[in-house]
C-alpha cells in the first residue's frame, strides 16, 4: 500500500499557532481582481495555519461569492495572490518561477474537482497515471501505484473501465487516486461531492475522513453543504472575502 505520509518530504520552519510545526502558513493573503476601472476585493488579510504534526481534514465554508473556491486556488498555486505570503514546509512558494510552481503542484499537491476532469477516452488505470508518467516515473512503477492507489479507494476491479462506464461516484474516486497517485502533502478539494448523490456524497467524505485518518493525508476541501461539517476536524469560514474571526473545531 503507498504512504501518502512522508516524514521528510518537506521541512518545516515555521511553527503554527499552537507552537506546532507548520505545514501550511497563510500570513494576509488578498486577492483583488481587476475589471476595467473596478478594483473587487475577492479576498481580504486572510491569515492561518495548517499544523503538520496532526494532520487535518479542514472544510473552508461560507455563502456564495464569500472567496471559499478563490482562496483554494491560491492555496494550490492555480492562481497568483495580489500580496501576501503563503508558506509550504517552510517554503515562500510564492517565490518561485512558474516552472518551479508547476512542478512543485506536481509533486506535492493533490486535486479534486467538482467536475471530475477525466480524459474520456482513457481507462481508470490510464486516467490515474498521468500525473506519475508527467514525474518521469517508470512505466513498471507507475503502474503499479495506479493499480494501487484505485484498490485504496475501492476501484480495483475497475481498472479496465472508461468514464462512461462509471457512475458519477465512481469516476469522482478515479479523480481522488489520480490525485493521489504521487504521494501528496496536500489534497485540495474544490466541492467534490456537489455534482454527487447522496449516497455517493457520503462516500465520497467518508474516503476523504479515511486517507486522513489512516495515511495522514491533510486535506482542504470547499463545500457549502452543512452537513459535511460531520466529516471534517476544523472549519474555516469566509464571509466577503474575510476570514471571521472563530474557527469551529469539531475534533
Amino acid at each position: 500500500m503507498i504512504n501518502i505520509a512522508k516524514e521528510d518530504h518537506i521541512a518545516n520552519e515555521y511553527p503554527d499557532g499552537t507552537g506546532k510545526q507548520a505545514l501550511l502558513r497563510i500570513r494576509n493573503l488578498c486577492r483583488t481582481y481587476i475589471m476595467g476601472e473596478v478594483r473587487v476585493p475577492a479576498l481580504q488579510n486572510v491569515s492561518f495555519d495548517i499544523g503538520r504534526e496532526d494532520p487535518e481534514f479542514v472544510a473552508i465554508m461560507g455563502k456564495s461569492g464569500s472567496g471559499k473556491s478563490t482562496l483554494l486556488h491560491q492555496l494550490g498555486l492555480l492562481d497568483t495572490p495580489t500580496s501576501g505570503e503563503i508558506v509550504i514546509g517552510g517554503k515562500n512558494v510564492l517565490k518561485l518561477s512558474e516552472t518551479q510552481k508547476a512542478r512543485f503542484r506536481l509533486e506535492r499537491f493533490g486535486y479534486v474537482f467538482q467536475e471530475y476532469a477525466l480524459l474520456p477516452e482513457l481507462t481508470a488505470l490510464e486516467n490515474v497515471y498521468l500525473p506519475a508518467m508527467a514525474l518521469g516515473r517508470k512505466k513498471d512503477e507507475y503502474f503499479k501505484a495506479a493499480r494501487e492507489v484505485l484498490g485504496q479507494v475501492g476501484l480495483g476491479e475497475r481498472l479496465d473501465h472508461r468514464p462512461r462506464e462509471m457512475s458519477g461516484g465512481e469516476q469522482q474516486r478515479v479523480a481522488i487516486a489520480r490525485a493521489l497517485i504521487n504521494k501528496p502533502d496536500i489534497l485540495f478539494a474544490d466541492e467534490p461531492a456537489a455534482n454527487l448523490d447522496s449516497v455517493s456524497s457520503k462516500q465520497v467524505l467518508a474516503l476523504f475522513r479515511k486517507l486522513n485518518r489512516d495515511m495522514g493525508l491533510t486535506i482542504l476541501m470547499v463545500t457549502h453543504e452543512p452537513e459535511d461539517r460531520n466529516y471534517v476536524d476544523r472549519v474555516i469560514w469566509l464571509k466577503d472575502g474575510e476570514l471571521e474571526q472563530h474557527m469551529e473545531m469539531l475534533k
